[in-house]
């Protein structure tokens, strides 16, 4: 069956009834049907005395264009935790459009080891991302509106960039204005994925409404002719924004396929921005459960770099246990196994990939001091010679270890790493940033491309060198970096697999985000809106005349 029919076999309970298992009652939701639901902002006070739970962090190795797995794992561990009698609950992101109609068709876990209601989840869900968009765009409009009506604030260059939550390579650079009405102005401009864009960094970041406003209205949207930057504050635009995005910012509750609590709220990709899902989700999940399972995008350079160097930065959060995903067929691709030979047995070509995986650990274990297990997320074709294999090497290198089987045997097949985990968690951590807050741009950007890239150095362009120096003379030099590059290399080349030569990192350019707090660095040729692939999923996604979706997965 395919995940979508597993999905829609399963019989799910009523979100009133997941939510009694973790201590909230019908009053605490706003209801979205039968199996959704907004946890309302009166829960914080019902909450704010309760022990916190142990949060528990998923990551991945350098992944394959198709991924490897980390939600699946996510939700694995978190029903393998309530089998063994732990209370257990997920905080993940929520999927974005792009991907679903792109390259992955889905986004919500796989075979036994499912989100739900996963069609929902995957398409418009509670419509967060859409009022992200149109809150974004609300922003746009008002600064084009301001211009043609004399433009009192003195824009001399508009830096907010339009957005859609939908993969469209031809609206990287586009010119608007161009109706020949008198007083439009035509200007070259720019679309983001809602995904990469300021207001979904900012609805992850912020603590509560009244954070969310003032982030909103310290959004830098442009600069006038001294170089000033004109605010979103200043045009009167983050009142309006905030009440587009009133009920985004509170969490949504949903379940597994096993009915395990899973708070689902942002979706911020890692390549292009900082991949985590929302502060708010995440502390209010840590005081629901006691063991909480949230994942961070892409490879553990950026998601986990990002979710330990930004998100626990500003909310005060560390990791009490890092889960590392490896694949048997991502390590021999990136032990240069070729693709139509990948499914083939070829202990040479894992051995080989393995060194991706040896940096990973390294990173989490050294760099930033944390506790780590490897999940090895099993698939029907890896052999038991090279799982053994795998197995053998880790543990050689006293490297915590669980072949995970949740996909085909749901939270049992995650039994075994659950375990482990409840013992991970209370050993001793030293954990430490990569870089501290007082040291310069350049700094921050080089200590992450030495210690967690294992780059020589970083070359900047000119467009780069100046806009450092800007932010800098604007007094946002104290923010953290946010590097936007590849997640297939440790390097910013994404044909790069195995970095085994010397290599640097090449920053294009650089811009502030002063409402989410922190400096975006674009490297390589990373772009912050993708483009659909030859063939994407929307081909095969469609619906039948019974109204049943066909095609995610």
């Amino acid at each position: 069956m395919t995940d979508i029919e597993i999905a829609r076999n399963t019989k799910l309970e009523k979100i009133v009834d997941v939510a009694k298992k973790i201590g909230l009652d019908e009053e605490d939701l706003e209801l979205y049907g039968k199996y959704k639901a907004k946890i309302s902002d009166s829960v914080y006070k019902k909450i704010e005395n309760k022990k916190e739970g142990k949060l528990i962090l998923v990551t991945a190795i350098s992944p394959t264009p198709l991924g490897e797995g980390k939600t699946t794992i996510s939700i694995a561990i978190a029903d393998g935790l309530r089998k063994i009698g732990e209370n257990s609950i997920l905080a993940l992101r929520e999927p974005s459009l792009g991907p679903v109609f792109g390259i992955k068709g889905g986004a919500a876990g796989g075979g036994k080891v499912q989100v739900a209601p996963m069609e929902d989840i995957n398409l418009h869900f509670t419509g967060d991302i859409h009022a992200m968009t149109a809150a974004n765009n609300l922003l746009s409009s008002m600064i084009d509106n301001h211009i043609y009506f004399g433009n009192e604030l003195g824009f001399e260059k508009v830096v907010w960039k339009r957005c859609m939550d939908l993969n469209d390579r031809q609206l990287r650079v586009v010119e608007t204005g161009l109706s020949g009405e008198k007083k439009i102005v035509p200007r070259m401009d720019k679309f983001d994925i809602t995904v990469a864009s300021e207001i979904m960094a900012i609805v992850c970041l912020s603590k509560d409404l009244k954070d969310l406003k003032e982030k909103l209205g310290n959004i830098i949207v442009g600069y006038n002719k001294k170089e000033k930057p004109i605010f979103a504050k200043d045009l009167k635009a983050n009142g309006a924004m905030a009440v587009l995005l009133k009920d985004a910012i509170k969490p949504n509750l949903v379940q597994t396929l096993e009915h395990t609590p899973a708070i689902i709220h942002g979706g911020p990709f890692a390549n292009i921005a900082h991949g985590c899902n929302s502060i708010v989700a995440t502390k209010m999940a840590m005081k629901l459960g006691d063991y909480v399972i949230t994942e961070a995008g892409f490879g553990a350079d950026l998601g986990a770099e990002k979710f330990l160097d930004i998100k626990c930065r500003k909310a005060g959060l560390k990791p009490d246990a890092v889960v590392l995903v490896a694949t048997i067929k991502a390590l021999k691709y990136h032990g240069g196994v070729e693709k139509e030979e990948i499914q083939e047995e070829n202990l040479e070509g894992l051995k080989k990939g393995m060194d991706n995986l040896y940096r990973h650990i390294d990173n989490l274990k050294n760099k930033f001091g944390l506790n780590v297990i490897v999940a090895i997320n099993k698939y029907t074709k890896d052999t038991e010679k090279e799982i053994k294999f795998l197995e053998e090497e880790l543990n050689k290198n006293n490297i915590q270890v669980s072949v995970v089987e949740g996909w085909a045997k749901g939270g049992e097949g995650a039994t075994d790493i659950a375990k482990k985990i409840t013992t991970l968690v209370n050993e001793k951590e030293d954990f430490k940033f990569i870089y501290e807050d007082n040291e310069t741009i350049k700094e921050k950007i080089l200590k992450v491309a030495n210690k967690i890239y294992g780059a020589e150095d970083v070359e900047y362009s000119q467009e780069a060198e100046e806009n450092i120096k800007k932010i800098e003379n604007l007094g946002y030099g104290n923010l953290p970096v946010c590097i936007a590059k590849t997640q297939y290399s440790f390097s910013d080349d994404a044909k790069n697999l195995r970095c085994d030569n010397k290599y640097n990192i090449h920053v294009r350019d650089v811009e502030i985000k002063g409402g989410a707090g922190f400096v975006v660095v674009l490297a390589g040729k990373i772009m912050t809106m993708p483009g659909l692939p030859k063939v994407p999923a929307a081909e095969s996604i469609d619906i039948d005349e019974n109204g049943n979706i066909i095609g995610i997965f």
